[in-house]
């Protein structure tokens, strides 16, 4: 079964007037220009001064800078999800080049704050921390303090800010405006990237190679360009870890996560170490599927029951009625992003692919990229996205300081969305064919999002070191490190192919936020021992999980989530999620031996 019909969101997209008019709107310059007098004001009024104050002259400082930063963030969000909705056109390119300018010059002007805040006394900082006057931002002031032993100079600092524009936001621009821009040729259709992945879980296993082949073969014209693109950023990195004093390629990443490398490390090594997980339930999907070999192009195959259509109107009532059942406030919350405009979901020529929650700025609301084309899949990915959007929505409260979480805990709420919506799912079928078809389209996700990026961490692990030590890469090489990860998690059970080897340089993930990807490993587990926690004590545990996701950032995860009965700096704490996924495939055996019988 292949989807050709309109799912009824091709007129779903968002409404941006409530951050500015449109591009002309004459408030955008006016508000950059406000921003770059109350910097000045406050650099003259603060700078060299910050270690002298008290804590109450300290919070009417935070006051104005944080409305600065407040308000630079509205015009960059702004120009940032306008480029999003067609990265071809020029216009919208050259906001977002001006917004990125000014707001670059901004920084510079206001990084003596950071900078100053960091090099205090520890005695000093003491008595901040404990004042009630700077409450409110006690947890913001703490992780500006843990940077410490990595921050330069004031001029080198503003330095590296002005550079950036032209160095390395410049170049990840370049790649998505690259990779948005191309079109992939299947069955004599000019179709996004986007468009040809969605076939890759189609029945049709024909239409499946295909689409795999379109796809490298799209991707094999723009090779030269991700192959030079992705030795800058490495380049660039290993350039900043350098000069900043980090010990490896990943400590910043880390650091800014607000986890110990060796938390980390256990996490890496328990996913590796269960590798087999994946190879088992890859030998059940071949037998499902009758094939005698596995391919890359057949992982994502549906079961024929599990092959449903989800119109756009369907999709919005599984979800909030998932929520709503969980806690009411999630759906009075998640209700607010149809109601308001506050999605963009059809896929477009020039819009970005993927999708993503926005967390804009406190004063406005998070913004939901979507590209949904009607798959089971899409109502995970709605279900994902507004998960983060419902947390970007309550954390507001805690202001644009301290609303965003560490990307470790950022992943929270977006899988624990997904949870609901499956386990309601799951809940409501009796079919069991329907329901194995299910259950696996579900271990696949949870695979995706935890054993295959862990696999994309060596692969960037690899990569940066490759370059590090050896110099600039070849696509080959890439190719030969990409396949080498890869084949490590799958095992013999899946047969990944020579031309899957180019498959890692559309990742964007790589380019703009290199080391992100383990968050989305340490998220999936996360949440299956929060879920698994919510099955054995329900009570007010839903409330406690709203109050988990309005303190956005305003505590360390660790203690963020101990309310809950989760202790992340137990190693063998991720232990507990991937048993659970064990016992999903061994679910999943069950009922494929049922319904055969």
């Amino acid at each position: 079964m292949t989807h050709s019909l309109l799912t009824g969101a091709e007129e779903i997209a968002w409404d941006l007037s409530d951050l500015y008019a449109g591009m002309d709107d004459p408030q955008i310059n006016a508000d950059l220009d406000r921003c770059d007098a109350e910097a000045q004001a406050l650099r003259e009024a603060y700078r060299g001064r910050i270690a002298s104050l008290s804590a109450a002259q300290l919070a009417e400082m935070i006051t104005a800078y944080e409305a600065i930063v407040e308000r630079s963030g509205k015009v960059s969000t702004f120009a940032g999800l306008n480029w999003t909705q067609n990265t071809e056109d020029p216009a919208r390119g050259a906001l977002m080049q001006r917004a990125m300018e000014r707001g670059s010059r901004l920084q510079q002007e206001l990084v003596f704050v950071e900078l100053e805040l960091a090099a205090v006394d520890d005695e000093v900082a003491a008595g901040w921390l404990a004042d009630p006057a700077l409450a409110r931002w006690r947890h913001w002031l703490e992780t500006v303090r843990m940077f410490r032993p990595h921050l330069l100079s004031e001029p080198e600092e503003r330095i590296l800010a002005e550079k950036a524009v032209t160095g390395r936001n410049a170049w990840e621009r370049f790649f998505d405006e690259a990779h948005s821009a191309a079109r992939y040729t299947l069955d004599g259709q000019e179709l996004t990237r986007d468009q040809v992945l969605n076939k890759l879980y189609a029945p049709d296993r024909d239409l499946r190679r295909r689409a795999a082949a379109a796809i490298t073969e799209g991707l094999r014209r723009l090779q030269r360009t991700s192959t030079y693109v992705f030795n800058t950023i490495l380049a660039d990195k290993a350039s900043d870890d350098r000069l900043r004093r980090y010990p490896t390629w990943l400590s910043s990443r880390n650091l800014a996560n607000q986890v110990d490398d060796r938390t980390v490390d256990a996490l890496i090594e328990a996913v590796t170490g269960r590798y087999d997980i994946v190879a088992r339930y890859y030998r059940l999907k071949r037998r499902l599927l009758g094939l005698d070999e596995l391919f890359d192009y057949d992982r994502y195959a549906p079961l024929p029951a599990a092959d449903r259509f989800y119109p756009w109107d369907a999709a919005r009532e599984v979800v909030l009625s998932a929520y709503g059942r969980f806690h009411p406030r999630m759906a009075e919350v998640a209700s607010r992003f149809f109601d308001g405009r506050w999605i963009d979901a059809p896929p477009r020529p020039g819009k970005m692919g993927g999708a993503f929650s926005h967390g804009a700025v406190p004063s406005v609301h998070p913004y939901i990229l979507l590209n949904y084309e009607g798959r089971p899949r899409d109502v995970m990915t709605l279900a994902h996205e507004l998960g983060h959007g419902v947390h970007q929505k309550l954390a507001g409260v805690q202001g644009v300081l301290q609303a965003d979480t560490p990307l470790t805990t950022a992943e929270t709420a977006s899988v624990f969305g997904e949870m609901l919506v499956f386990q309601d799912l799951m809940a409501q079928e009796s079919d069991r064919a329907v329901r194995l078809g299910m259950l696996t389209s579900k271990i696949e996700d949870a695979f995706a999002t935890a054993f295959r990026q862990i696999s994309m961490n060596r692969f960037e692990h690899a990569i940066h070191t490759a370059r590090r030590e050896e110099g600039e890469l070849t696509t080959e090489q890439f190719n030969a490190l990409w396949l080498q990860t890869q084949r490590a998690m799958f095992g013999d059970s899946v047969t990944l192919t020579d031309d899957y080897g180019l498959w890692w340089s559309y990742i964007g993930h790589f380019i703009s936020v290199p080391g992100y990807v383990y968050a989305y490993a340490f998220g999936q587990l996360l949440v299956l021992a929060l879920y698994a926690r919510y099955q054995q004590v329900g009570g007010d545990f839903a409330d406690r999980y709203i109050a988990l996701l309005t303190a956005g950032g305003s505590q360390w995860p660790h203690e963020l989530v101990k309310p809950l009965g989760v202790d992340l700096t137990d190693p063998a704490f991720w232990n507990e999620g991937l048993n659970i996924l064990e016992g999903w495939v061994a679910e999943a055996e069950a009922l494929a031996d049922g319904v055969r019988s």
